[in-house]
Parts: C-alpha cells; sequence; structure tokens
C-alpha cells in the first residue's frame, strides 16, 4: 500500500495539478522572530532551534537576536546565505534526485513574513524569478500577518502563482501555548487563517503532538477546531528535543518525557481518520538533525515513521476521513 492511497499528500496534491513533480526549495531569508528579538519574549518557543529543521540554516543559528523589525536579522554566528546561492543549490539538489522542473520557494526558518511589506517583496519576488519557481509556501507565527502582507500574497496568486500561508498554531490550547512560550493564543490564529483564506490564500496549519501536558484527546480537539474554523492543509510534527533549547533542559531534569514511536503513531493515525479527504496532508512527521537531536531517537528519520503510519492505516483498513463524517457529527451535537 502507497501513502497516497491512504492519504491525501501534498505531493501528490501538486503532480495532479500541475502534471508534473513540484519540489519544494527550503530557504533561510535571515529572519528573526517576535519572540525572539523583544517584541513578544526572547529565548523563543521552550522547543525551538530553528537550525533542527532548517537545512539552510548557518552554524548557530537558534541564538538570541537584538535586532528589532522590520530589519532583518543577523543572527548569532553567520548570517544566511545569499538567497541566491541556496536557490541555486536547491535546484541544483533537486536536478540529481529527481530532475523535477518545478519549484516552490519554501520560506521557512523562522518568521517569514516578519519584515516590512516591500522587503518581503524584495525576497519573494528574487525566489519567483528563478526559472521554473511557479510559487511561495511561507511559514510564519499567526501573530505576523498583516493585512499588507495578506494582500501581497494574495496579489501573487491573482497573477496565477501557487501560495501557501503555513502558519504554526501547534496546539489549539492556550494554556499548551503559554507552557512552551510561543507567544501567541488560538484567537490570533484564527483571526489570521480567516483573513488569509477571506482573500483565497490556502492555508497550512502545524499541529504538534506531545507537548507537555498533552494527551490523545487535546490532538483531537486541537484538530477539530482547526477544522471547524477552516484550513486547506495540515503538517503534523512529534515534539522533539533539540540542543540548545529549553526543553533540553527540562529533558535533562526529567521533566519532559517524549512521545514513543508507537504512541506518536497511533495518534497521527487517530487524526488522519478524522480529517477530510480534501484537506491536504504537507506532513506526517518531523525530524532532526543527529548532531542536534537529544530524544526521542526515532526522530532522526523521515521514512522508518511514515512507513508505520502507513502500516497501521493497513492493520486498520482505513484511510484519511474514514472517521470525519461521524466524530464531526458527534463533535457538533455534544457541546464543548
Amino acid at each position: 500500500m502507497a501513502l497516497s492511497d491512504v492519504v491525501n499528500t501534498f505531493g501528490q496534491w501538486l503532480l495532479a495539478k500541475h502534471g508534473e513533480r513540484v519540489h519544494k526549495i527550503a530557504l533561510d531569508a535571515g529572519f528573526t522572530c517576535p519572540n525572539r528579538d523583544g517584541a513578544k519574549g526572547i529565548g523563543g518557543c521552550t522547543f525551538c532551534n530553528n537550525a533542527s529543521f532548517s537545512p539552510n540554516a548557518p552554524a548557530g543559528a537558534g541564538g538570541d537576536s537584538a535586532v528589532p523589525p522590520p530589519v532583518l536579522s543577523q543572527r548569532r554566528g553567520r548570517p544566511a546565505r545569499p538567497l541566491e546561492e541556496q536557490l541555486d543549490a536547491g535546484r541544483a539538489g533537486i536536478a540529481r534526485r529527481t530532475r523535477a522542473r518545478k519549484y516552490l520557494a519554501y520560506f521557512q526558518a523562522y518568521t517569514n513574513t516578519y519584515a516590512d511589506v516591500q522587503q518581503l517583496k524584495a525576497l519573494y519576488d528574487q525566489a519567483l524569478a528563478v526559472p521554473g519557481m511557479i510559487g511561495l509556501s511561507v511559514g510564519t507565527r499567526p501573530d505576523c500577518v498583516p493585512p499588507a502582507v495578506l494582500d501581497l500574497l494574495a496579489n501573487y496568486r491573482q497573477e496565477g502563482l501557487e501560495v501557501i500561508l503555513e502558519l504554526g498554531l501547534q496546539s489549539a490550547f492556550d494554556e499548551s501555548l503559554a507552557r512552551v512560550n510561543r507567544g501567541h493564543g488560538l484567537k490570533e490564529y484564527e483571526v489570521t487563517c480567516r483573513a488569509a483564506r477571506a482573500r483565497g490564500i490556502p492555508v497550512c496549519t502545524h499541529l504538534i503532538l506531545g507537548l507537555p501536558g498533552e494527551d490523545d484527546r487535546h490532538y483531537q480537539r486541537s484538530l477539530d477546531i482547526v477544522l471547524d474554523i477552516g484550513t486547506d492543509g495540515l503538517k503534523l510534527h512529534p515534539l522533539h528535543v533539540v540542543k540548545g533549547t529549553q526543553l533540553a533542559n527540562e529533558w535533562r531534569r526529567g521533566e519532559y518525557t517524549p512521545l514513543k514511536l508507537d504512541d506518536y503513531v497511533r495518534a497521527a493515525v487517530d487524526l488522519i481518520e478524522r480529517t477530510p479527504w480534501d484537506v491536504v496532508y504537507h506532513r506526517l512527521t518531523g525530524t532532526a538533525p543527529a548532531r542536534l537531536l537529544l530524544a526521542p531517537r526515532w526522530c532522526a528519520s523521515k521514512w522508518p515513521v511514515v512507513n508505520a503510519i502507513v502500516a497501521e492505516l493497513e492493520r486498520r483498513g482505513s484511510r484519511q476521513g474514514a472517521a470525519a463524517a461521524s466524530l464531526r457529527e458527534v463533535s457538533h451535537a455534544c457541546p464543548a
């Protein structure tokens, strides 16, 4: 059984829409975050070392920054590699692996709408000028997407470009977000998500499984709330412990225990079954480089986790959306 047989994956969605493979080129454009530069907080989320998921992050990335918005950051260590260099390297790597000829510029590291709108336009335009680039995927926080930025993204959509706004919600529970020093709540997500989709901008929502104090009930309720608000895509991530974070200190003191692989797979499949088929899954798990990852060790590799999710769906005789209709009916019939 193939993953795309049981889950509506982003890769297959792009293939069906564009008639050929489309690959993301992950970019670090040198942004900072309001939860690091003092606008919202210092130190960032307790789990965040951006170098753990940004392939173009410089050595030392993830440290505090004292640069106020809207100026792009020069983070501790080297600044990000020039965008042109990252784009060239990304295209060359894709050519070696799959020979795909179409790309999405994935502004991934830190908060990629956290600058003056003209600065953002210059960066986005530079990426879009690359041959074969069909659009943007922009990762950001829900409290950093003002109307002017939404209008800019909507304009790209009107030009026929693919544009996806990736919003890091992580949990629909404000107490959980406060526990990990997130610096925003559900309300900011709801306002931004609705405003984006009203302009025709598709939203991909990030959710983390394994946040301190949360269990299956929290994950399922977060998903139900996100689906009620409305989203076009989802990314699921297991919370992993990486070096250089407050969470790493908590883990060392025995104050945080990461999810086991079997528990993550079971919880992820439960969410997949609750998700209507028309919602696209951009990611089912997350990884971190071995040099940074402390725990759980299974987060070092993607495909064993994905294969375990497929195997569990096959064992259940299930697929994405299998439980969506009945569960949604119960959810709406019962008061929260």
